[in-house]
């Protein structure tokens, strides 16, 4: 199993969800108005940085993560989103 993070951009959280509910992905947790800092620069949340992200972690197994990662190019694309992924093992205890 792996479990994957995907860190976007808060304004595109909802067609991220459409994408992972059209590419099978059957369970995930979101963490909203993520802050902090990285290539697109600051995301606090503030006056003066206002936009914020989103954290969406999924526990998936190989193939569904290939089947996702497939598609996700052309997510980007279609919806003008940069986004970060990120995948590490993972082991279901329960």
């Amino acid at each position: 199993m792996r479990m994957l993070m995907i860190i976007i951009d808060e304004a595109k959280r909802e067609e991220l969800e459409v994408f992972l509910n059209r590419s099978g992905v059957q369970g995930y947790t979101e963490l909203s108005h993520a802050a902090g800092m990285g290539e697109s620069g600051p995301r606090l949340g503030s006056r003066a940085f206002p936009r914020t992200s989103a954290v969406v972690f999924s526990v998936l197994d190989e193939a569904a993560l290939e089947r996702l990662t497939t598609g996700i190019d052309e997510f980007c694309a279609t919806c003008g989103e940069k986004l970060r992924m990120v995948a590490w093992d993972a082991e279901v205890i329960r």
